[in-house]
């Protein structure tokens, strides 16, 4: 009878294994055969995923495992590991007679630890997708597993000087190359923007007949008087919470004159800027203020610094690492790591089709010729040769890399964002765990470099103008 009990539990738990790894494979395994090229973001909702995981991770060592790591705490009494835990967590913290900044410490090294490991783990398959382009969407829960490995080694390596000083300044590194991919991305965003719907106006123009483009400029319009009287309410609104400080004071009247200065240069000056591209780094400008001013650690400038309640813990936490995930996740939008630039460079004609194409199409508005864009419909045939060499052109496999590139930056960036670039002092509480006066700093300087390089966008143009800025 135990036998056939046995035999049972047995057959029930194989099953259960089974169905847990099919299962698996198939929320974290390739869904796509290897015939088929990868994109420039193959791979890029389970990398974001991982991403989330080391944020989860790095906030779980920061508030609840460096705690537990201290001289007077739980891991302490641990037996023939506790001491040299708490040694290897404490190393490299040079606050003997305050216990408070050790613990901070301590607390920046969790980040590290969990910060390095996805930073180490996307560095080695950036490598692997460059050697080989399908890599992105193999094997994920082997690299999941790999991971949390990596998570759980990092606990007993000490903190001097793997993670202070070596990883600390490569991540401060990493996430200044990040800042500043930033600006560039939003610069960029603002033109497109404006091209986008002037473009569309202009097609609505050709394809429903004179006038109806208007609609798009019409959005153009609404937009910027969306835009900029958000802007001018955000700034009315941060002059009134968190006015009163010098420091606060300067930094949203800084941002008040610069963007009246980019206005007024795009309307009267510049001949490449638009009112809507101001009007968008208005509010970007606007926006990165009062993040800026938010962050400042003197509770007597920032009202946001309230009581510790459990409340307050719960939703700061949640609102830190849901932005740090965004950030990740739009970073690694198709356009960011150049999968439509090279669709472009795919789609674009070459010299021997060229005068086919003058022969089939014109420009301008074409009526009463209903054969005009015949020659542009695919038949079945071609739409068959088309997908074959698509399959088969190589060039579709170059950016796979750029995602796990970007997200090396970014897991670099997290962590200098939940320990305010590596301080100990002047730091918010887990409450605010991305407070702090460096925070502050970093945040109005990129948006300073974000201004001045849209200004360059407008002036460079009149400055230099025999350079083609197109």
């Amino acid at each position: 009878m135990s036998g056939l009990i046995t035999a049972a539990i047995s057959g029930i738990a194989w099953c259960f294994c089974t169905a847990s790894a099919s299962l698996c494979s198939s929320w974290c395994g390739n869904d796509k055969p290897s015939t088929i090229p990868p994109s420039a973001t193959s791979g890029r909702k389970r990398s974001v995923l991982l991403l989330a995981l080391s944020v989860v991770v790095a906030l779980i060592f920061q508030y609840a495992v460096a705690p537990q790591m201290q001289p007077d705490q739980t891991a302490a009494n641990a037996p023939k590991i506790g001491e040299y835990l708490v040694n290897a967590w404490t190393d490299g913290c040079a606050y003997e007679n305050n216990p408070d900044l050790v613990q901070v410490c301590s607390g920046n090294s969790g980040v590290y630890r969990a910060s390095s490991a996805a930073f180490a783990f996307f560095c080695i398959f950036g490598v692997a997708a460059k050697c080989r382009p399908t890599a992105n969407r193999e094997a994920w829960p082997a690299k999941y597993v790999l991971f949390l490995f990596l998570c759980i080694g990092s606990v007993f390596i000490s903190n001097d000087p793997l993670f202070i000083p070596i990883y600390l300044n490569v991540a401060r590194t990493g996430s200044a190359m990040f800042t500043l991919f930033q600006q560039l991305i939003l610069v960029d965003i603002a033109f497109n923007w404006n091209e986008s719907w002037l473009a569309k106006a202009d097609q609505a123009e050709i394809d429903e007949g004179a006038g109806n483009g208007r609609k798009w400029l019409a959005a153009i319009l609404a937009s910027c008087a969306i835009l900029y009287i958000g802007s001018i309410a955000g700034i009315i609104i941060m002059y009134v919470v968190f006015g009163g400080c010098s420091t606060n004071d300067a930094f949203i009247s800084i941002t008040l004159v610069m963007s009246v200065i980019c206005t007024v240069v795009q309307l009267t000056k510049s001949e490449t800027g638009s009112l809507l591209t101001s009007a968008f780094m208005t509010m970007y400008a606007t926006y990165l203020c009062g993040t800026a001013v938010s962050k400042n650690p003197n509770s007597q400038c920032n009202p946001k610094l309230g009581e510790t309640s459990t409340g307050t813990i719960i939703i700061g936490l949640l609102l830190a690492a849901m932005s740090l995930l965004w950030t990740g996740w739009s970073y690694t939008a198709d356009k960011r790591v150049g999968g439509r630039q090279e669709e472009a460079a795919a789609a674009a004609p070459s010299e021997g089709d060229e005068e086919k194409i003058a022969t089939t199409k014109v420009g301008g508005v074409v009526l009463n010729n209903d054969t005009y864009g015949a020659a542009d419909v695919p038949t079945a045939e071609s739409t068959n040769e088309d997908d074959h060499d698509a399959v088969s052109d190589p060039s579709s496999f170059n950016n796979s890399w750029k995602l796990n590139a970007i997200l090396a930056l970014v897991s670099c960036w997290y962590a200098m964002a939940l320990t305010g670039w590596g301080t100990v002092e002047k730091r918010g509480n887990i409450a605010n765990p991305d407070v702090g006066e460096v925070s502050m700093w970093m945040l109005i300087v990129s948006q300073w470099i974000a201004m001045l390089l849209y200004l360059w966008t407008l002036i460079a143009p009149l400055m230099c103008p025999h350079r083609d800025f197109s």
